[in-house]
């Protein structure tokens, strides 16, 4: 077991909050806008984090006060979102927040900009629409997710979906701060299963203790757990949720007559790491076994309760599950496993061959209505240019109430369409220029980017602001090497931490500086295996020089049919340097770019004046500069 006299800060700080109290009642009606550090740590558990206004840095140098706001997250296993919910979460936006909603990578929702004085209020807003923000954040488990596809003629989807909600119920903090801090005490009826509650105060059947006896967290005891939690459901078959990327994963298992047998367990994968340091890992999970369906409550339990007392509680950036599986192998963690739930896991059931879905556009449910899945450009809901997503989402909800399932690829299926209500829904699609799947860019399709700046407080340099920008100009660079049908997974991220999952992708970018990336090649499409860092720094003014070569490469040297993920991994990266160094560039270098600052108002103009006409942002900056200048020289 890890050493459990040296604690983190972290560590003593969860143990003296009174289950995750600390001082949030007092600092809440304090006149200040911010809260002190230590409330900030403790208001993880509660779905949110403190940020400022990056952007702003500058201002702040000269004297003024930074600007403090809070990112509200919710969660929502599955990413089940009731319509009375999504417009709560629409018009908060609007009051409290900067207008618009992010959706996750994990299946929920956030709200960036609100001010401390508002965050009860709007708290307490979702919780009456059935939503919660409790263990949204935080070390605890995070948002179970599930695949968003609502098939009501494949019972596997349907139970994934259902123990989605049941082991996050079972894994749900239990102090009651959170009722007692956002809601003045009132509690809220959950509607959680009577399976679930006894299965969470059932003691375990290993010779050390699952749960804490006395203990008002019976799972997670004061000190919760020493890092954050991932927990994933997957379909057989279906890997629309990067089961491999998660520190527990579950596979639904049904027999031909579509009944629940049980679930194959995953555990050990993680993606965050640290520039700079070896010994951050990205990992993918390890199979370790079969459970029936009558046990998997007492399996996954066992797993957090081994995580628990063994993960390391004084090095963080070595207390995910991820690092007891690099640190034993999968044959100890089985080992140790058996003292939390004596019976050895059965051989895991064989399963097809792993696919990624998004489920954009049309699909029948299999009970004669439909669903659409909405593509969200970097999850961002807002309404920019013509493209007026937030309004044309919100008509809809309003008009026909359907239910809405996120997807852990920050998109959105409108649910239980009918056939009579179908067209009225193209209308309105139509109406605010919502694309079909046909009518997005491949790369922008399967790509994602976090939000990274302003509000970041990780964030090394731009992810979701940028990503368009990166886009056009790999699209420009293929379609110049005759390249223009392909479709490449493409993820960006503003730190190493790994929000967007680019260490899946065939082509991620993690930023290492400002305006520079790391350049991690030859993940694949199903989303099974890692990438690996190509390059440490690729400056963003450099990307054409760094990616002509590799283009280049795979066209004249894949096999037939073959992805640029999988041809990276068949290469080698030592193989594609060595193309590169020797490349002779069909084009010259282009002259040296340079990078210029912009204020928030002025990136967001530009920003949607160049979606209007069509231009890149660079474009139409170079234009809108040179002829700016032209001017003040004839003024001259």
């Amino acid at each position: 077991m890890t050493d459990t006299i040296r604690r983190s800060k972290a560590e003593l700080l969860k143990q003296s909050s009174n289950f995750l109290r600390g001082s949030l009642a007092e600092e809440l009606s304090a006149p200040q806008p911010y809260f002190s550090n230590d409330a900030c740590q403790l208001l993880k558990f509660h779905g949110s984090y403190q940020q400022k206004n990056r952007d702003y840095e500058a201002a702040r140098a000269r004297g003024e006060s930074p600007q403090y706001s809070m990112m509200l997250r919710t969660r929502t296993p599955a990413g089940i979102i009731p319509w009375q919910l999504y417009l709560v979460l629409d018009r908060l936006a609007d009051q409290y927040g900067n207008s618009t909603l992010r959706a996750t990578t994990r299946q929920g929702f956030q709200i960036h900009g609100i001010l401390k004085e508002n965050l009860k209020t709007v708290i307490r807003q979702i919780t009456e629409q059935m939503g919660s923000t409790a263990g949204a954040c935080g070390d605890i488990n995070r948002n179970v997710m599930a695949p968003p596809a609502p098939f009501k003629h494949l019972p596997a989807y349907q139970y994934a979906r259902e123990y989605a909600v049941k082991i996050a119920d079972l894994l749900a903090p239990q102090g009651g701060a959170y009722y007692e801090i956002w809601l003045d005490g009132e509690q809220v009826i959950t509607g959680e299963a009577v399976e679930v509650t006894r299965a969470r105060n059932e003691q375990g059947l290993g010779r050390v203790n699952t749960n804490i006896p006395n203990c008002p967290e019976p799972i997670y005891g004061d000190t919760y757990l020493p890092r954050k939690f991932k927990i994933a459901i997957a379909v057989p078959g279906d890997n629309s949720v990067d089961l491999f990327t998660n520190d527990l994963g579950l596979v639904v298992i049904v027999n031909q007559a579509g009944e629940l047998e049980g679930f194959n367990f995953y555990v050990g994968g993680g993606l965050g790491r640290s520039h700079n340091n070896e010994a951050t890992i990205v990992r993918l999970a390890d199979c370790i076994g079969f459970a029936p369906a009558s046990e998997v409550y007492r399996v996954v339990k066992a797993i957090v309760a081994l995580q628990r007392d063994h993960g390391d509680r004084y090095n963080r950036k070595h207390a995910r599950l991820k690092y007891l599986l690099n640190d034993w192998g999968a044959d100890r963690f089985k080992e140790v496993l058996l003292d939390y739930y004596p019976f050895p896991l059965a051989p895991a059931r064989e399963l097809p061959p792993w696919e990624y879905k998004d489920y954009l556009g049309w699909h029948e449910q299999g009970d004669g209505n439909y669903f659409f899945g909405v593509a969200i450009t970097n999850g961002r809901i807002a309404n920019v240019g013509g493209y007026a997503l937030k309004t044309a989402l919100r008509t809809i909800t309003e008009q026909f109430q359907l239910p809405i399932n996120l997807t852990p690829n920050h998109n959105l299926l409108f649910c239980e369409v009918s056939p009579t209500v179908k067209p009225q829904v193209e209308a309105i699609l139509q109406q605010y220029g919502i694309p079909y799947p046909e009518q997005i860019d491949p790369l922008v399709r399967y790509s994602m980017a976090c939000p990274a700046l302003p509000t970041c407080g990780l964030a090394i340099t731009e992810s979701e602001r940028i990503l368009p920008d990166v886009l056009q100009r790999i699209r420009q660079l293929l379609d110049r090497l005759g390249l223009s049908q392909e479709e490449i997974v493409t993820r960006m991220t503003g730190c190493p931490n790994g929000c967007a999952r680019p260490y899946m992708a065939e082509l991620g970018f993690v930023g290492s500086g400002i305006n520079e990336y790391q350049l991690w090649l030859g993940g694949n499409f199903p989303s099974t295996r890692l990438a690996e860092p190509y390059l440490q720094k690729l400056p963003l003014d450099e990307l054409e020089y760094h990616l002509e070569p590799l283009f280049s490469y795979f066209k004249s040297d894949r096999l037939p049919r073959e992805r640029f993920g999988d041809f990276c991994d068949r290469k080698g990266l030592d193989d594609l340097r060595r193309y590169a160094e020797n490349y002779k560039y069909h084009q010259k270098r282009k002259d040296e770019r340079h990078r210029i600052n912009l204020s928030t108002p002025v990136y967001e103009q530009l920003k949607q004046t160049a979606q209007r006409h069509k231009l890149s942002m660079k474009e139409l900056a170079e234009r809108a500069i040179s002829q700016y200048l032209s001017n003040l020289t004839t003024e001259q």
